[in-house]
């Protein structure tokens, strides 16, 4: 990873940790700038497949969030030279991403 793009949320208050810990460079959109989080809206793209914005999420259980995450995760992506997210992370971590349930790797 060489940057990181943060919504202004107070969520992000020690982004200067995370940037020191991933050794990346760290920014922030600015309010009502989609594009300036396009991996960032592209996911919430895919996870509109499943959960329509029509639909109230407070009728989404959890096991329905874990199984898009596990279609999401299993997707092949351009980006990741057509291999799948858990492949790329079991590759450089050895671990079965597929494991850790509730984790959104989402690349």
């Amino acid at each position: 990873m060489h940057t990181l793009t943060f919504d202004n949320g107070k969520e992000f208050a020690k982004h200067e940790q995370v940037a020191d810990t991933l050794e990346c460079e760290t920014y922030f959109a600015k309010p009502y700038h989609s594009w300036e989080r396009g991996q960032n809206e592209n996911a919430n793209g895919l996870l509109r497949q499943y959960f329509p914005k029509a639909r109230g999420l407070l009728d989404v259980t959890t096991q329905q969030v874990l199984e898009a995450v596990h279609k999401l995760n299993n997707r092949p992506k351009k980006c990741l030279g057509f291999r799948a997210p858990y492949e790329i992370f079991h590759e450089l971590s050895g671990t079965d991403a597929e494991k850790l349930v509730g984790y959104a790797l989402i690349t």
